[in-house]
C-alpha cells in the first residue's frame, strides 16, 4: 500500500489508481494460486464494502469474498483460500475474507445487514465474472425484494450509531466514518437508493463524500494508521497535506460535509418513511374504500398565506408564487417550525430558485416571521438547517456566512458558532415570558456571536455587524440601540457575577452604568441564560445562576433609584467566632465542611458543593498553603474569601471562606484535611514535591500545547482593593502557584477571590490590596500583574 506514498495529494484519481493496481497484483495472485491448488474454474475474487466501491485509502483493509460455485472439490477450494489470504497477511496488510458459495453469501446476507450492505457494492476482481455477476444480480433482487422490511432495520441502526459517535458537523475530533453525516451514511444512502424505494438529494452529495474519503486519505497518510478519528495534534498536518491553511480551515470543510450528508440523510428517510406507510395503508383502503377513492391524493391542511402540509410535511400550496411574494420563505419557514413539521424538500429548493429577495430594510410581516421562526423551540433547529443546506440563510443574512461552520476551539462549547446561535434562539423560547421585548431578545439570542470570524473582540465587532443587521431588518433607532447593547454586553452579567465582589458597590454601580434601563437588564438576564444553556452542561449551573439573580437584583435596584450602600465590614459569624477562638488556643487550623448538592447540566448528576471554613493564626503564605492542600485533596475552588479576627484578644486570625468542589469520588475526611492544614502551615508539608507528582501524571492531551498564561488589571472595577485578572490552563495546584506568585514575590495580600472554571481554563479575579489595606498604584498594580504571569509562564 505504499506504492502511493509519495507527496501526491489524496484525491479520487489517487484512491482510483490505488484500488486498480491492487486490483492488477490479487488478480495475478489469484491466477496463480487457482493453478497451484488445481482450481480450473467456478471460482472468482470479489471485493465488497469500501473496497468495492474503489475506495481504497493507504491504509485500508482488504474487504474480500472467494466465491465458488459449490461443494465439488471443497479441499480445492481451501488450498486456493490458504494461497491467496497468506501473501497478503505476509505484506502487513489488514484483511477482511471469507469463502461462500453464491448461495451462502445470500443466506449470511439475510441473517447480517451488515454483510449484505458490504454485498451490495461487490466488483468482481478475478476468476469466473459470470458467477460474480449472478451473485451481485441476486443479491441487489433479494434486497429490494426485502427493503421494506430491512430499511426500517437499517434505520434504527444509523440512529443508534449517530447516538454513539455524535454529529460529525459539531465534533471536535470526530470520526469520520462512523458520526451522523460521516462516510458511513454516505454508504447507507446508496443502499437507500439502490432499493428502488427512495433516492437522496444528489446536489452536492458526491463533493461531500469525496471531501470525507480525501480527508481520510490524508489522515492515514499522516498518521500511518488505519484510523477515521482526526485527532486534534493530527488536524494541522492534515490540513498541509490537503492544502488547507489551518485545522479550522480543515474542520469546517468537514463540518459543512457532513451536514450535506446528514440533510440528505434526512430528507431520505423522510421519504422512506412516507413511502412504506402508503404502501402500508393503500391496501387497506382500496379493500374498505373502492380502488378510485383509495388512490385520491392526500387532503392539504392550510397553514398560512401559500403554505399547507402534506404527508407529514410543510409544503407550499397550488396557487403560492413565490416569485411574486419575497416573504414566503421565512412564511414558510415559520410556519412549518411553529407546527412542529419538516420544510419539503422541494418546498425549499424552489423558493430558492424562485423567490425574490427582500428589500432594505425588510417589510414588517418578514421580520414578524423571522421572529416566529425563533420562537418556535426546538422544531426551529431542523427548518433552520433545511433553509442553510438551500443557501436561503445567506441570502436573507449575508453576515452569516462567516459564523456558518465555524468550529469553537473551546471544549466548553458543544456546538459550531452558527449552531450555537440557533440554539440560544432555541433556548431564549423559554425566556420570553420574562422580557417585555420578547422579539429583541429572539434577535439578539441568533445574532450575539455574530462577530465571531473577525478581528479583534468578537462582542464589539458584533456590535458593529447587528447594527447593519437590525437596520436592514427594518428595526427602529431605539430597538437597534439596544440590539447592539445586548451583543456588545452579553458576557457583562455572567463574567461580572463569577468574577467580581457583588458587595463591592462600584461593581454594581458600573453594570448599572452600562446596561442603563430595567427594560434591557431582563433581556440581558435573557440572553444571558440561554447564552450559557446554548453552550454546554458546564457553562451553567445553580450556583452561576444565583449569583447572576444577585446581580440582577443589585443592578435594578440602582436602575430604580435606590442607593447602593456601601456595605459594612461583615462580622464573622457564629461559627466563624468559634472556629477563630479554637484557632487562637491551639495555635493550630481548625475547620468545618458543609456539603450541598448543586444540580448541574443536562445529564442530571449532582456534583456536590461545599463551603469550607478554615481558620488558622495569621502568618505569611496562608494562601497558597491553603490551595495546595486543597489540591491535593482534588478539591477545585470555586470562590475564596479571606478576612481577620482577633477573638480573644491573642493576635489575629485569618478567617478563610472556601466554596470548593470534589473533583470526582467523594470528599475527603475533616481530620485529614485538618492535619494536612497544620502540615503545610508549619512547613512539614511539601506542597511543591507532591503537586509536581501529580502534574507528571496529570492528564493532558499529547502535542496540544496550551496558550501561555495571561494576567491583567481589571482598571476601575473595585473601589475597595486592585483586580488581578488570571486567564490559564486549568492545572493541579494552579490557584497555589497563583497564591505564592501574589503573597511571595509580588508582597500583597488577598482579600477575596473570585474562581472560575470553564473546561480546561480557568479566568480567576484576585481582589489584593498593599501592606497599607489600601489599593495599589496603577504602576504597582502592573508590576504585580507581571510578577505573577512571569511566575505562571
Amino acid at each position: 500500500m505504499a506504492l502511493l506514498g509519495g507527496e501526491v495529494r489524496p484525491g479520487p484519481s489517487r484512491r482510483s489508481e490505488l484500488a486498480g493496481l491492487t486490483d492488477a497484483w490479487l488478480g495475478r495472485l489469484f491466477d496463480a494460486a487457482a493453478q497451484d491448488a488445481g482450481v480450473a474454474g467456478g471460482c472468482s475474487l470479489v471485493a465488497v464494502g469500501g473496497y468495492g466501491r474503489g475506495e481504497l485509502s493507504p491504509r485500508s483493509d482488504l474487504d474480500l469474498l472467494l466465491l465458488h460455485d459449490g461443494p465439488a472439490d471443497e479441499k480445492a477450494v481451501s488450498a486456493l483460500a490458504d494461497r491467496l489470504w497468506y501473501p497478503i497477511w505476509d505484506l502487513g496488510l489488514d484483511l477482511d475474507h471469507s469463502v461462500r458459495t453464491a448461495a451462502q453469501a445470500r443466506e449470511t446476507a439475510r441473517e447480517d445487514l451488515k454483510v449484505q450492505l458490504g454485498l451490495l457494492d461487490a466488483r468482481h476482481i478475478a476468476g469466473d465474472a459470470a458467477l460474480t455477476a449472478s451473485m451481485r444480480t441476486a443479491v441487489l433482487a433479494d434486497w429490494r425484494a426485502q427493503a421494506p422490511k430491512r430499511l426500517p432495520e437499517l434505520h434504527e441502526l444509523c440512529a443508534e450509531r449517530a447516538h454513539r459517535q455524535g454529529e460529525l458537523s459539531y465534533l471536535l475530533e470526530p470520526d469520520l466514518k462512523e458520526a451522523r453525516g460521516g462516510l458511513r451514511d454516505a454508504t447507507v444512502l446508496r443502499a437507500v437508493a439502490a432499493s428502488w424505494l427512495a433516492d437522496a438529494p444528489r446536489e452536492g452529495l458526491d463533493e461531500a463524500r469525496t471531501r470525507l474519503l480525501d480527508t481520510r486519505d490524508a489522515l492515514h497518510l499522516v498518521t500511518g494508521r488505519a484510523t477515521d478519528r482526526l485527532a486534534l495534534q493530527e488536524q494541522d498536518a492534515v490540513a498541509a497535506r490537503l492544502g488547507l491553511l489551518d485545522a479550522d480551515a480543515l474542520l469546517r470543510q468537514i463540518y459543512e460535509a457532513a451536514r450535506t450528508i446528514a440533510y440528505a440523510s434526512d430528507v431520505t428517510w423522510r421519504e422512506v418513511g412516507r413511502v412504506l406507510r402508503a404502501r402500508t395503508a393503500r391496501p387497506r383502503l382500496r379493500g374498505l374504500l373502492g380502488r378510485s377513492r383509495a388512490e385520491a391524493p392526500a387532503e392539504r391542511s392550510p397553514l398560512a398565506e401559500g403554505v399547507v402540509e402534506h404527508e407529514g410535511e410543510a409544503v407550499l400550496a397550488r396557487t403560492a408564487r413565490p416569485e411574486r411574494d419575497p416573504v414566503l420563505p421565512l412564511r414558510a419557514a415559520a410556519a412549518a417550525a411553529q407546527a412542529g413539521l419538516p420544510l419539503s424538500l422541494h418546498a425549499v429548493r424552489h423558493l430558492a430558485g424562485t423567490a425574490r429577495p427582500l428589500p432594505a430594510p425588510w417589510p414588517a410581516e418578514a421580520r414578524e416571521q423571522l421572529v416566529t421562526l425563533l420562537g418556535a423551540g426546538e422544531p426551529t433547529v431542523e427548518v433552520w438547517e433545511a433553509l442553510e443546506a438551500e443557501g436561503l440563510i445567506t441570502r436573507l443574512l449575508p453576515d452569516w456566512e462567516r459564523v456558518r461552520c465555524r468550529p469553537q476551539r473551546n471544549p466548553v462549547h458543544r456546538w459550531t458558532v452558527d449552531r450555537h446561535l440557533v440554539e440560544t434562539a432555541v433556548r431564549a423560547t423559554e425566556l420570553t415570558r420574562r422580557v417585555s421585548r420578547p422579539d429583541l431578545l429572539l434577535i439578539a439570542a441568533l445574532l450575539h456571536d455574530i462577530g465571531k470570524g473577525w478581528p479583534g473582540d468578537h462582542s464589539e465587532a458584533g456590535e458593529v455587524i447587528v447594527r447593519d443587521v437590525a437596520a436592514r431588518l427594518g428595526f427602529g433607532r431605539t430597538d437597534v440601540d439596544t440590539l447592539a447593547l445586548l451583543v456588545r454586553q452579553h458576557l457583562l452579567l455572567i463574567r461580572t457575577a463569577t468574577r467580581r465582589d457583588l458587595d463591592d458597590p462600584a461593581t454594581v454601580e458600573s453594570v448599572a452604568a452600562e446596561v442603563r434601563s430595567v427594560e434591557t437588564l431582563e433581556l440581558l438576564h435573557a440572553l444571558t441564560e440561554a447564552d450559557a444553556l446554548a453552550t454546554g452542561p458546564a457553562a451553567w449551573s445553580a450556583w452561576r445562576a444565583s449569583l447572576v439573580a444577585d446581580l440582577v437584583k443589585r443592578v435594578a435596584g440602582v436602575l430604580a433609584g435606590e442607593a447602593v450602600p456601601t456595605p459594612p465590614a461583615r462580622e464573622p459569624s457564629a461559627e466563624e467566632e468559634r472556629l477563630a477562638v479554637e484557632a487562637a488556643r491551639t495555635g493550630g487550623p481548625a475547620i468545618a465542611l458543609h456539603a450541598q448538592a448543586e444540580p448541574v447540566g443536562d445529564d442530571g448528576t449532582e456534583p456536590v458543593g461545599v463551603e469550607l471554613l478554615l481558620a488558622v493564626p495569621d502568618r505569611p503564605g496562608l494562601l497558597p498553603a491553603a490551595a495546595g492542600v486543597l489540591a491535593l485533596h482534588r478539591l477545585t475552588v470555586r470562590a475564596a474569601d479571606l478576612r481577620t479576627a482577633d477573638p480573644i484578644g491573642a493576635g489575629p486570625v485569618t478567617l478563610l471562606r472556601w466554596r470548593v468542589a470534589a473533583e470526582y469520588g467523594s470528599l475527603p475526611e475533616v481530620a485529614r484535611l485538618r492535619a494536612d492544614f497544620a502540615r503545610a502551615f508549619e512547613g512539614s508539608l511539601d506542597i511543591e514535591a507532591r503537586l509536581a507528582e501529580r502534574e507528571a501524571a496529570y492528564p493532558r492531551r499529547r502535542g496540544v500545547k496550551a496558550p501561555p498564561p495571561r494576567v491583567t488589571v481589571a482598571g476601575g472595577s473595585s473601589e475597595l482593593a486592585t483586580v488581578i485578572e488570571v486567564r490559564a490552563q486549568d492545572a493541579p495546584g494552579l490557584l497555589h502557584r497563583i497564591g505564592r506568585a501574589l503573597e511571595d514575590a509580588a508582597g500583597v495580600a488577598v482579600r477575596s477571590a473570585r474562581i472560575s472554571t470553564l473546561g480546561a481554563n480557568v479566568v480567576d479575579a484576585f481582589y489584593v490590596v498593599g501592606a497599607d489595606g489600601a489599593p495599589l498604584s496603577d504602576v504597582r498594580a502592573s508590576e504585580v500583574a507581571h510578577e505573577v504571569e512571569r511566575a505562571l509562564a
